[in-house]
């Protein structure tokens, strides 16, 4: 299945004094085009790490999405350093620039001009209603870290990317995860390529573990969930979704 890394740039959020929510949005949607997202990872704004990371990304995965550091401020290093990654030089984008003057009726000054520096040889795809493209180079995707910007420009381009959905089953179980261990160990074993998850709940009067079924084959799945449910008594499924 095709592959997918994230790359978070920001010193923002490696401080904390801001909660990255971009990539959580990302695996989500991701997964459910039937992208495996195989990596994430949050670096500084540092023009040499982000040139760096971003090309072992590239070379390691399918797609990458960059979030975050493509602002008109001084820390905002993200397309010069996706430039360098690939040995190339930044360049005024006309059609950018121009987008930019028509959004604001006047001519951009310098600060909003850097926004329209981008790697040389860049491809530009319209993002719906906002003025500002997204911006591909090879096979990295560059977005905004302000989320609500990052989530409308990643649904403008959503039809891109598609591999063979996960499907998901839960059970809901009122079991501690250390008395049905020896059955989801038994349950992998005899389907190896089950997905399973096992997630204890604190606090939660209803169930104590959350079992999650994954698996791109329907059929597959559902034996694995018939053989589950045999297993475990009845008196400890909560429910079943």
């Amino acid at each position: 299945m095709p592959s997918a890394g994230i790359l978070v740039i920001g010193n923002e959020i490696l401080s904390g004094k801001i909660t990255d929510t971009n990539s959580p949005y990302l695996c989500r949607e991701l997964r459910g085009l039937g992208i495996d997202v195989a990596r994430i990872l949050t670096i500084p704004d540092e023009l040499a790490v982000i040139a760096n990371e971003v090309r072992a990304l590239s070379d390691g995965y399918d797609h990458v999405f960059t979030s975050g550091g493509i602002g008109p401020t001084h820390d905002d290093l993200t397309m010069e350093g996706v430039a360098q990654a690939f040995g190339r030089a930044v360049a005024k984008s006309g059609t950018i620039a121009a987008r930019i003057e028509r959004a604001q009726g006047h001519a951009p000054n310098a600060s909003q001009l850097k926004m329209a520096m981008i790697p040389k040889g860049a491809q530009l795809i319209d993002a719906g209603d906002l003025w500002f493209p997204v911006v591909v180079v090879e096979n990295v995707h560059i977005f905004p870290g302000i989320p609500e910007l990052l989530r409308k420009k990643f649904e403008s381009i959503r039809g891109r990317f598609r591999g063979v959905p996960v499907l998901l089953k839960r059970v809901f179980v009122k079991r501690r995860e250390s008395d049905i261990a020896e059955i989801l160990n038994a349950l992998l074993g005899e389907f190896p390529e089950l997905m399973l998850g096992s997630y204890p709940k604190i606090g939660e009067e209803a169930f104590h573990v959350l079992l999650t079924l994954e698996s791109r084959d329907a059929g597959y799945l559902q034996r694995a969930l018939d053989a589950l449910l045999r297993e475990l008594p009845a008196d400890a499924i909560h429910r079943v979704e």
